[in-house]
C-alpha cells in the first residue's frame, strides 16, 4: 500500500463526517420511534452534520478562521465573522437537532448557509481558485468546491424546511 504524500487532496474526512450523521440519524429514528422515520431522519442528519461540522471547526478556531478568510465574503469583509461561524453553526445545529427556539436557530442557518454558498460559487466557480476547504477545520485537505457547497445548501435548506414544515405537515 502507498503511504498518501501529507499534503494530499483528500475527501476522507468529509465522507467520514456525513457517513456517521447518517448512521447517527438512523440511530437517533430507531431509538425515539423503533423504525426509521424519513423525515424526521433527514432533519436529524443534517442537525447532527452541522454539529459535527461545527466540532471540527472548533478544535481549533483560529486555524479555522484563517482558512475561512481565504475564501468567505463576509469574513473577507468583517474578520471576526471567522471567529463566530463554528460557533453559530454549532448552536443552530444543536437548536434545530432539539427542534427548539426555530426563531433563532432558522435565522442564523439560513445567514451562514447563504454566505457560505454565494462565497464558495465565487471562490470555485466564478474566480475558478483551487482552495483547502475549511469545512471540516483549519487543518483540512479537503478541496473546495461542491463538499462546501453542499454543506451549505443544507443549512439552507434546512432552514427554509423548518419555515415551511408546519404548513407541509398540516395537509
Amino acid at each position: 500500500m502507498k503511504v498518501r504524500a501529507k499534503d494530499a487532496v483528500t475527501y476522507t474526512p468529509v465522507i467520514a463526517l456525513f457517513a456517521m450523521a447518517a448512521l447517527m440519524s438512523l440511530a437517533t429514528s430507531w431509538a425515539a420511534f423503533g423504525r426509521i422515520v424519513p423525515v424526521q431522519t433527514i432533519e436529524w442528519f443534517i442537525a447532527i452534520a452541522m454539529c459535527l461540522l461545527a466540532l471540527q471547526k472548533l478544535k481549533d478556531v483560529d486555524s479555522f478562521a484563517t482558512m475561512f478568510l481565504n475564501y468567505d465574503l463576509l469574513a473577507k469583509r468583517w474578520v471576526p465573522y471567522g471567529a463566530i461561524y463554528p460557533y453559530a453553526e454549532g448552536l443552530a445545529g444543536v437548536l434545530m437537532l432539539a427542534g427548539a427556539l426555530m426563531w433563532l436557530s432558522v435565522p442564523v442557518a439560513l445567514f451562514i448557509g447563504t454566505v457560505g454558498a454565494a462565497s464558495v460559487v465565487k471562490a470555485v466557480y466564478i474566480d475558478k481558485r483551487e482552495l483547502k476547504c475549511a469545512c471540516v477545520g483549519g487543518d483540512s485537505k479537503v478541496p473546495l468546491g461542491f463538499v462546501s457547497l453542499s454543506e451549505n445548501l443544507m443549512m439552507v435548506g434546512m432552514a427554509i424546511w423548518m419555515i415551511v414544515k408546519p404548513m407541509a405537515m398540516a395537509h
